[in-house]
C-alpha cells in the first residue's frame, strides 16, 4: 500500500499544494474525502481559494468537472435535469442536469432556497436521481464540493441537519501565511494555473483506490474508540445531539482514507483524532448554554475525554 500512496496520491498531493500554498493538512483531508468516497464541505469568506481547489482537484484527478453558482432563484431543474416535450415524436425526453458529472462544484450553497438545496440530497446520499419517474443512476466517480459562505452574510440560508450529515467533511481554507500570499500576489492568483493542471490520477485509478481505502483494517480497539466517541457525544450535554450511526460510519471512512494516506492498511487512534474535528463539525451542534466558545474548542475538550485504547 506505501508503494501505492507514493506514486499517484503523493504526486497528486504534491501537485494541489502547488496551486494552494501553504494548505497542505486541508488538501490532504480534501483528497481523504474523496478516497473515503465522501463529499466535502468547504466553508470560508469569498476569495479565499475554494472554486481554485475544486478545479485544482478534479484535474489531477481526471475527473469531468461542472460548477453551478447557486443563487436565491436557481430551481432544482436547473441541477438535476427536466423533461422535454418532443412534439414530431409525441414522447418526453430528459435532459440531464450538470449534477451528471464526477466533480460537482456547488458553489455557495447556501445562497440557494431550501427546496432547491434539498435536490442534492438523493444524490449525494445514494449516488443517483429521480427525474421524470425514472431514476437514474450518477457516474462513478462522484464527488460533491460545496462552498458555503458564513450565515452572518446577506442572503444565505442555513444548511438542515440531513444536508450537512450528506457531507463526510467540513473544512476551512482561511487566509494563507504572509510568505505564501505574497507569492499568491506575485502570481496574480493561481486559478489559471488550477485549470491547467496535469492529470496525474486516471478515473480508473481513483476508484480502484477508493476500493483500496475501503479495505483498511480496523481492529476491535479501534471499532469500540469509535463507539465510546459517538456513545459520549450523545450524553455530552454541551451538543444538542450527539452523533448519529451514519455519522459514526463518517468518522470510521476518514480515518481509513487517511490511514491510506499514511502509506498503512490499518487505523490507529490516531488517524481517528486527526479526522475527528472537521467530520464532527457540522454534526454536533452547541446548545444555546456553550453557543458563546468557539466550536472548535469544545470539540477538541469533549475528544480529550474519550479513553483512547493503547
Amino acid at each position: 500500500m506505501q508503494e501505492m500512496m507514493d506514486k499517484p496520491v503523493a504526486r497528486a498531493l504534491s501537485c494541489l499544494n502547488e496551486v494552494l500554498k501553504g494548505k497542505y493538512e486541508v488538501i490532504r483531508l480534501g483528497v481523504a474525502s474523496l478516497l473515503a468516497r465522501g463529499h466535502l464541505l468547504l466553508e470560508d469568506l469569498p476569495g479565499t481559494g475554494k472554486t481554485t481547489f475544486a478545479t485544482a482537484m478534479a484535474r489531477v484527478f481526471g475527473c469531468q468537472f461542472k460548477r453551478v453558482q447557486f443563487t436565491n432563484d436557481l430551481l432544482p431543474a436547473d441541477i438535476l435535469g427536466t423533461e422535454i416535450y418532443l412534439p414530431a415524436e409525441g414522447r418526453f425526453e430528459i435532459r440531464p442536469g450538470p449534477i451528471f458529472t464526477n466533480f460537482f462544484l456547488a458553489d455557495e450553497l447556501n445562497r440557494a432556497s431550501p427546496r432547491t438545496q434539498s435536490a442534492l440530497l438523493e444524490a449525494m446520499g445514494e449516488g443517483r436521481v429521480s427525474l421524470g419517474g425514472e431514476t437514474l443512476t450518477l457516474p462513478q466517480p462522484f464527488f460533491v464540493i460545496a462552498t458555503q459562505n458564513p450565515l452572518e452574510q446577506h442572503g444565505t440560508f442555513p444548511l438542515p441537519e440531513s444536508q450537512l450529515d450528506r457531507f463526510l467533511m467540513r473544512l476551512r481554507l482561511g487566509y494563507p501565511e504572509r510568505e505564501e500570499e505574497a507569492e499568491i500576489l506575485l502570481r496574480d492568483g493561481f486559478y489559471e494555473k488550477a485549470r491547467d493542471l496535469p492529470q496525474i490520477v486516471s478515473m480508473e485509478d481513483l476508484l480502484r483506490i477508493q476500493n483500496e481505502v475501503r479495505k483498511v483494517k480496523i481492529s476491535p480497539k479501534v471499532v469500540d474508540y469509535l463507539l465510546d466517541i459517538a456513545w459520549a457525544s450523545r450524553e455530552e450535554r454541551s451538543f444538542l445531539f450527539g452523533f448519529s450511526t451514519r455519522g459514526l460510519l463518517a468518522l470510521k471512512r476518514a480515518a481509513q482514507a487517511v490511514a491510506y494516506l499514511s502509506g498503512r492498511d490499518f487505523v490507529i487512534p490516531d488517524d481517528v483524532k486527526s479526522v475527528f474535528l472537521p467530520v464532527a463539525y457540522h454534526r454536533l451542534p452547541l446548545t444555546e448554554e456553550v453557543e458563546g466558545l468557539e466550536r472548535e474548542e469544545c470539540l477538541r475538550l469533549f475528544l480529550s475525554d474519550v479513553p483512547v485504547p493503547v
